[in-house]
């Protein structure tokens, strides 16, 4: 079932949610509040678990905390020069599914605006003890994920070896041939789409 009667809009949409990448480098030039406004009524929109959507989105454009917040996980020092962030303040840990789903929804509506974005997990309990009291979230809420955003820097801050020691931690960018991750029926079993009648 098509999602729209334009081809052409179906088809703007898959290479949208095909072309998203991981942006950790950011031009200076900040992200309008219209922008950020429209990413979070997508959020807003995101499913959830019996539909108790259990998040609120903090946004965070204060320097000092974003750098702050970067130093709170081994990979997320990509915060510290981007144009806002957004905290995902879930309602318990048994939501983290639910972050998910809610952190592709953003990172897929800022794309549309080609706003890069990428995830910043704070980790271990200590970090995000810390992370609840530079932002003021209260002990009883999850914080795990944060979002950071901007425009990409220049045309190659979408890829892996552009980024400054990331390599290092990082498999190699591409993606794995559909043969070798789906199946049909059972595991193991090759995925083959039915031919057309």
């Amino acid at each position: 079932m098509s999602t729209t009667d334009d081809p052409s809009t179906e088809a703007r949409l898959l290479e949208v949610l095909r072309s998203l990448r991981a942006v950790r480098r950011y031009a200076p030039t900040s992200v309008p509040d219209e922008v950020v406004q429209d990413v979070l009524e997508v959020g807003r929109w995101t499913g959830s678990g019996k539909n108790v959507q259990p998040w609120e989105m903090l946004v965070v454009r204060n320097r000092s905390s974003l750098r702050e917040l970067a130093t709170l996980s081994q990979f997320a020092d990509h915060l510290a020069g981007a144009s806002f962030a957004i905290a995902l303040v879930m309602a318990s840990p048994s939501h983290r599914l639910d972050a998910g789903r809610l952190a592709e929804r953003l990172m897929l509506a800022a794309w549309c605006h080609g706003v890069g974005s990428c995830i910043g997990s704070i980790f271990p309990d200590e970090n995000e003890a810390k992370a609840k009291g530079l932002l003021g979230v209260p002990d009883e809420r999850d914080l795990r994920t944060t979002i950071a955003f901007g425009y990409p820097a220049d045309a190659d801050a979408r890829r892996i070896r552009a980024t400054p020691n990331i390599k290092t931690v990082l498999p190699s960018i591409g993606r794995k041939p559909l043969s070798s991750i789906a199946y049909l029926d059972r595991y193991g079993a090759p995925w083959s789409r039915r031919n057309a009648s």
